[in-house]
């Protein structure tokens, strides 16, 4: 074992440090190039791919640096401390890349992916292998409650096989909300979708309990066709920097400040968004042409970092207005121990939402309140977990006090986390922990089976609706 993991480490570590974006360019590039696209054509498509990540993740970080501050004052104003600093996802995935065991996670990752193509039970081609270390935070964390490697390795590959057959699952939607053709090669397996199949157990009884809230409900296109600018990415943004900004009582100077901050966010996530789609034309179409003359027109997928639905402005919106309410349930919640700041805008949590209520703001966000908990107590529970390993590889942020715990209230897969805490518990030989942990593998395992059920039926409706046009 130990060999397999020397040999990811020579073949991966150079290029992982490269970060997200060159690493996208690379691999995106070169998948052109074995599928026949022309050097020209598949280095722009490449080049592209990069500009569009590196241009969400600098708006990302004007917004969330933007709204942080306010936020940070509604908190102070209630005079409620709690005990684990939310750092956000950057020294978590600092940490994580930091252990020798991510780049064979990401191996083993890669050789399930191609087992699975070639055994037709997907036809995704994951390339967004910078987000593997999501799946082996898991893995890590299950580790460091008991777990042996062997035993970690086994339910990441488990969650793995899973998250692959959620991106065939989840394409037919990703189309509709990009109003893109079939021909659109794009969808990911990142870890954040693994909450559509609990989300989608609260869309079916908000529709049980709360059908008459569909008629308020409106996506961000319809509203755009009925008011014009007033429904526009611009507008929205500017109401949610003006919320923001009167919860956390500022002068007018900040209020408008925030209010033209969230405008501009909200049109250039609208604008990038469509990047994603120019970026991998070369490469869909060298995959069509492909898969034409080799598989008889097998379709095949290519499985990205989740922002290429980021111009949906409901992500945003939803993240926005559920800010505020995490802060709130963070204060009140039973349990939790983590204060919602590094994380408060909450990337992990509304792209799952948009997918299952198909952009739905008001589903969005009363589920999102609802299933918040998981998310915080995910977040305490892994706390220990972050804060030693964080001091152990010198990724410990500055600025902490050193006696202070640190995590990420909104990190994507708490159901994830609660998992790898059961399973590393269980690996101790503990009767009721080995009880639980079989419990809950089972139970994650039979509602993604409920869940793709439901997704097969809507992704029929979809299919029968083009054969009707």
């Amino acid at each position: 074992m130990q060999t397999i993991i020397d040999i990811a480490n020579a073949v991966f570590k150079p290029i992982i440090d490269l970060g997200a974006a060159p690493i996208m360019l690379i691999v995106l590039t070169l998948l052109a190039l074995l599928f026949g696209v022309k050097f020209s054509r598949a280095l722009e498509g490449g080049i592209r791919l990069a500009i569009a990540l590196t241009a969400i993740g600098d708006i990302i970080n004007l917004l969330t640096t933007a709204y942080q501050k306010p936020l940070v004052d509604f908190v102070k104003s209630t005079g409620i401390h709690l005990s684990i600093t939310d750092v956000g996802w950057a020294p978590l995935g600092t940490i994580t890349w930091g252990s020798p065991y991510t780049l064979f996670f990401l191996l083993i990752m890669i050789l399930l992916n191609i087992v699975m193509l070639v055994l037709n039970k997907t036809n995704t081609l994951d390339v967004d292998i910078f987000d593997i270390w999501h799946i082996s935070f898991t893995a890590l964390m299950a580790m460091y409650f008991g777990a042996n490697l062997f035993v970690a390795t086994l339910l990441i590959l488990y969650i793995g096989a899973l998250k692959i057959v959620n991106s065939d699952l989840m394409k037919p939607t990703f189309n509709d909300l990009l109003d893109a053709p079939d021909e659109n090669p794009m969808t990911t397996t990142h870890l954040n979708y693994m909450m559509n199949p609990i989300i989608m157990v609260f869309d079916k009884i908000f529709d049980k309990l709360f059908p008459w809230l569909d008629k308020y409900d409106f996506d961000s296109a319809e509203l755009n066709k009925k008011i014009g600018f007033w429904g526009s990415h611009f507008a929205i943004g500017v109401y949610l920097g003006v919320f923001i900004g009167l919860l956390s009582k500022q002068d007018v100077q900040t209020i408008l400040t925030l209010a033209f901050t969230g405008g501009t966010c909200l049109e250039l996530f609208s604008l990038i968004g469509s990047w994603f789609i120019a970026a991998v034309e070369p490469l869909s179409q060298g995959i069509s042409d492909f898969a034409t003359k080799r598989f008889k027109g097998r379709t095949f997928n290519i499985g990205l970092d989740w922002p290429f639905i980021a111009g949906r402005a409901e992500v945003w919106a939803a993240a926005n207005v559920l800010a505020p309410i995490m802060l709130v349930e963070a204060l009140v919640l039973p349990g939790n121990h983590i204060m919602p700041l590094g994380s408060i805008i909450a990337m992990g949590v509304t792209p799952a939402l948009l997918v299952v209520t198909r952009g739905k703001i008001i589903r969005m966000i009363v589920i999102g309140a609802v299933e918040m908990p998981i998310f915080l107590w995910a977040g305490t529970l892994s706390a220990p977990f972050i804060t030693g390993v964080a001091k152990q590889v010198g990724a410990f942020p500055a600025g902490v006090g050193s006696g202070t715990q640190i995590a990420e209230a909104t990190k994507e897969g708490p159901i994830e986390q609660f998992l790898a805490y059961l399973v590393g518990k269980a690996s101790e030989g503990q009767i009721e922990f080995i009880i639980y942990a079989a419990l809950a593998l089972i139970a994650y395992g039979l509602i993604f089976w409920w869940y793709a059920k439901q997704m097969k039926k809507r992704n029929a409706e979809y299919a029968a609706a083009k054969e009707g046009n």
